[in-house]
């Protein structure tokens, strides 16, 4: 239980940042019920991000987590635009949308020393980071206000590396998880394995603790990964439904449908494999196209297909994120979600 004394938190449960489908209220519950609650910064401005960082300081005492993406920028390309913009063409004619006239932009920013500069102020317990780690710089500033910094696995190897490079505690995350992949070593998908034969291997690779993400969903999952060797258990699907979450109402009907059963890595939404129910733009382009953007400049084109569809009520052209096991997806306040996660403890 070092991590937890660390943390300062009472329950092995950390709320998986959720970008899109959460913000500040979610944090705040998990927080008060004696979990980690996460905020996901990678979609926010700077100015949102200090007000969502000042709701949770008015609403919890507790600690928290913050979560940053840490992707290198890529070099936009304007013949694999054309070419991307080419397939979505249908769409655009069956929206009534000008393809002509949409920009083109990057939608998810990495951490910046501007990012920094806010978080100072509010010195979080945890930084947590996806696609590997920022700058030795960024990560001596964290360092510097005490915080535990921690950043996502899904091999052995990149766990090795990350506690190389002066993580206090790797996620190993599994294939069931839920959203972008943290994969940031290699591309090759193959190399991608289940949490329940992953934890294992990392727990016995570092000296670091490791906390478990991917297809957990209920009690019976976190005793598991808990006799696993996991130090915590990271579970985001399971609270897409609570009440603190503002997954939208397409999203929220495909967590309750058969459908949920049916997930798919694909790059179709934002150049980079992430975990989805399979919807329509899935199906007919399949789930992995070569013809998407870098991460994450394939949102730009899809943004429009996903805000006419959901005026009509469709998910079609939206990323639906889940893992593989929504299951544990209940319309129930999410501190009593949490204290029923750590129930088997």
């Amino acid at each position: 239980m070092i991590l937890l004394q660390r943390l300062g938190i009472d329950l092995p449960i950390i709320q998986a940042p959720m970008a899109g489908v959460q913000g500040n209220a979610l944090v705040a519950a998990v927080c008060n019920a004696g979990g980690l609650g996460s905020l996901p910064c990678a979609m926010l401005n700077i100015e949102t991000m200090r007000a969502e960082l000042v709701a949770i300081k008015a609403n919890t005492d507790k600690p928290f987590n913050v979560n940053f993406f840490c992707h290198t920028l890529p070099v936009p390309s304007a013949e694999r635009e054309v070419l991307w913009r080419a397939a979505l063409a249908p769409y655009f004619k069956e929206h009534g949308i000008d393809a002509a006239t949409l920009p083109t932009g990057l939608g998810r920013a990495p951490f910046t020393s501007e990012a920094a500069d806010v978080l100072e102020a509010f010195k979080p317990a945890m930084v947590s980071f996806h696609f590997g780690l920022p700058s030795p710089e960024l990560l001596a500033r964290v360092r510097s206000w005490g915080a535990l910094i921690v950043s996502s696995a899904t091999t052995v190897e990149e766990a090795i590396w990350l506690e190389a490079h002066g993580v206090d505690a790797v996620i190993a995350q599994g294939l069931e998880a839920g959203g972008h992949r943290g994969i940031f070593l290699s591309d090759d998908l193959s190399t991608q394995v289940g949490t329940m034969a992953l934890l294992p291997q990392i727990v016995d690779a570092v000296k670091v603790p490791v906390i478990a993400a991917g297809g957990i969903a209920d009690a019976r999952g976190v005793a598991a990964a808990m006799k696993l060797g996991a130090a915590a258990v990271q579970i985001g699907t399971a609270y897409m439904l609570c009440p603190e979450s503002t997954t939208s109402a397409n999203h929220r009907a495909a967590l309750k449908s058969e459908a949920a059963r049916h997930t798919a890595l694909t790059n179709l939404f934002t150049g980079r494999p992430a975990r989805g129910i399979v919807n329509r733009l899935m199906r007919e382009l399949g789930a992995i196209s070569p013809a998407a953007p870098a991460f994450p400049l394939a949102t730009a084109a899809i943004a429009p297909l996903r805000a006419s569809a959901e005026r009509a009520g469709s998910g079609d052209f939206s990323p639906l994120w889940s893992g593989q096991n929504a299951s544990g997806c209940k319309e129930i306040p999410a501190a009593q979600l949490t204290r029923e996660l750590a129930a088997g403890i």
